[in-house]
């Protein structure tokens, strides 16, 4: 078994489409800005992030509540360096909640948040577990 993808359901797509293209820099599968379904595989991945129109996939199921309450989700992207990206993003429009500051003495940290409110963990790792 092996992970896909980590799939977040979206009601704003073609903002959040545009945030994790065009702010966060990943590289879609497939230009879908419309939707209902997108794949972003981070460089050297093999999972990647999907997002999903809400309201398709509550047709789908038959139930999914309208909007989540408070945050439900967190994206996490491990990147080389840490300030260079911060400063790349938030010149693309990111605004950065937290950081970049330590979390360990093996990670540095950056949160962000998407147009839907899912938080995105940017992760320098400062050193590996030996």
């Amino acid at each position: 078994m092996e992970l896909a993808q980590v799939r977040l359901l979206v009601t704003d797509f073609a903002g959040c489409y545009r945030y994790y293209r065009d702010v966060l820099g990943l590289k879609p599968q497939f230009e879908a800005e419309d939707g209902p379904y997108a794949k972003f595989t981070p460089d050297g991945g093999t999972a990647g992030i999907a997002l999903q129109d809400r309201a398709q996939m509550a047709r789908v199921l038959g139930e999914l509540a309208a909007e989540p309450a408070g945050h439900r989700s967190l994206v996490v992207l491990r990147v080389d360096d840490l300030d260079r990206y911060c400063a790349e993003v938030t010149a693309r429009g990111a605004a950065l909640l937290h950081g970049p500051a330590p979390m360990t003495d093996r990670m540095r940290v950056a949160h962000l948040v998407d147009p839907e409110g899912n938080i995105v963990e940017l992760q320098e790792w400062l050193a590996l577990r030996g």
